[in-house]
């Protein structure tokens, strides 16, 4: 099964400068622009469960493959 990675820029709410990355993996359906049209709803759960954090910015990408999930 191919992966894709979701990759999240958040950044606490009270420390708008304390930022770090945070990524989902999911599994791929075929190409990163699927990725980046599946991804607000799956930000949206994501925000919804870290109410402390806002996403600054994400993007799609395929994750290293010597990266464990």
């Amino acid at each position: 099964m191919d992966m894709v990675d979701l990759i999240l820029t958040v950044c606490l709410i009270a420390d708008p400068g304390d930022c770090r990355d945070e990524h989902l993996y999911f599994e791929s359906r075929g190409s990163l622009v699927q990725c980046m049209v599946l991804a607000p709803s799956e930000i949206a759960k994501w925000s919804q469960e870290h109410p402390a954090l806002k996403v600054k910015r994400w993007t799609c990408a395929f994750p290293n493959r010597n990266r464990a999930i």
